[in-house]
């Protein structure tokens, strides 16, 4: 599976996020929150869902399940959207980011082969901005057919010069 690499500009986001770990997965309960709550936020740019993580940078440095990190379910907004109450806004930085077509149910041995397989193979290595999933119209939650953006942040690994 080889991704395109593409630089993302900056986005405005609006949803909602919680923190939590692999070995306590609330995205369920998130995602449910959220849905019910989508029809209050104006100026969507796309009809597009964004399923977003921010990990600390030791994240994969010391890999654990129970490793804490924060997920979103959002949507991206025009920069004057106003925020429903409860909600929030991310400012996405932009940046250089490999992005990866998924199809099929949601399997964490794609993120596996990203990590300990491409991404060491790759001239790029992780950068530390958020991850996320574009969940667009393809996608069909636990659906064999199910397709999405898997968006990894990237940068060039650092070449040294030789004299």
């Amino acid at each position: 599976m080889t991704p395109r690499i593409e630089i993302l500009p900056e986005k405005r986001l609006i949803g909602i996020h919680q923190e939590m770990s692999l070995a306590a997965n609330t995205t369920s309960q998130l995602w449910a929150t959220f849905m019910s709550r989508r029809h209050e936020i104006s100026d969507a740019y796309t009809s597009n869902l964004i399923s977003l993580q921010i990990y600390p940078t030791n994240y994969f440095i010391e890999f654990s399940p129970m490793n804490h990190f924060v997920k979103w379910a959002c949507i991206e907004v025009s920069p004057s959207a106003p925020i429903p109450q409860g909600m929030e806004s991310l400012l996405l930085t932009g940046g250089l980011y490999a992005v990866f077509k998924y199809q099929g149910l949601a399997d964490p041995q794609i993120f596996q082969y990203i990590f300990t397989t491409w991404l060491p193979a790759s001239e790029y290595k992780l950068d530390y901005r958020p991850h996320f999933e574009v969940l667009g119209e393809k996608y069909k939650n636990n659906d064999p057919n199910s397709e999405e953006e898997i968006w990894i942040p990237v940068k060039r690994k650092n070449v040294e010069l030789r004299m």
